[in-house]
């Protein structure tokens, strides 16, 4: 099936670890061109090198998204190098525990700074082009949007503004044919969660208490099918009357009944 993203220019943050590099290497499968925005990491180094050691139309800008100006740079940069973006995938983030009682305002506002503001600037400064290129912006979000999970106020409220943000911005972009959705993860095996099992005590098993609660095959959900939600949601062809729409890829975690765990 032909998606229709040949030679289009997403721009995917965080796109060099985790889901994000799951979802860049979807988008190349489909013949798009892809700018990584991220900063270094070992993660992201290793990816890039991989990129280009197979001469993929891959390329990668650093920025520290909390910076707000750096966002400005950064788009003005892609633009220049590498012309109109066609679709933003807004994936960078981190749940980083700010609760209410352990957190502080300063803290909380930092998360902000980390998971939601850079969403909203990049989203702005790429606007132009997205329009003339009559785009698509992909929010990934989290279950935990719909759910809580105790103690990371900072995230929730994050990917909760995600989620607002994705039916304003359709309301909003309608008329300049621009779509906007989300994609909702659940338990996906990353690098971070598998750093967060081995924290735990006895990973093997807090794995299976955690897959056992899942409905639909009592597994983790793979980053290779966050990432086909995502270029299924870019595609000009097969979703292109698809807007405003929030799609849980969980294996049912959040709506199915709990009486099926």
């Amino acid at each position: 099936m032909d998606l229709g993203l040949r030679d289009k220019l997403v721009v995917v943050t965080g796109g060099g670890a985790g889901i994000g590099s799951g979802i860049t290497r979807a988008c190349l499968a489909e013949s798009a061109r892809v700018v990584v925005l991220a900063r270094h990491s070992e993660n992201v180094d290793a990816f890039m090198a991989e990129m280009k050691a197979a001469k993929a139309q891959c390329e990668f800008v650093e920025a520290h998204l909390e910076d707000t100006e750096r966002c400005r740079t950064a788009i003005a940069e892609i633009e220049t190098k590498f012309g109109d973006i066609y679709g933003l995938v807004n994936n960078a983030g981190v749940n980083d525990a700010v609760g209410l009682a352990s957190g502080s305002v300063e803290k909380f506002v930092q998360s902000l700074e980390k998971n939601l503001i850079h969403c909203y600037a990049l989203a702005h400064y790429a606007l132009a082009g997205l329009k003339r290129q009559q785009g698509a912006i992909v929010n990934i979000s989290s279950k935990v949007a719909k759910t809580g999970q105790g103690n990371t106020s900072g995230y929730a409220a994050s990917k909760g503004g995600q989620l607002a943000l994705t039916r304003e911005w359709a309301a909003e972009l309608l008329p300049d044919n621009v779509r906007v959705n989300a994609v909702l993860p659940a338990e996906v095996m990353t690098p971070l969660y598998e750093r967060w099992l081995k924290m735990l005590g006895d990973p093997v098993v807090k794995l299976k208490e955690i897959t056992d609660d899942i409905p639909l095959g009592h597994r983790m959900t793979t980053q290779a099918e966050i990432a086909a939600a995502v270029v299924f949601l870019l595609s000009p062809t097969q979703s292109g009357h698809t807007t405003g729409q929030h799609i849980s890829v969980d294996g049912g975690y959040v709506h199915l009944d709990r009486a099926l765990t």
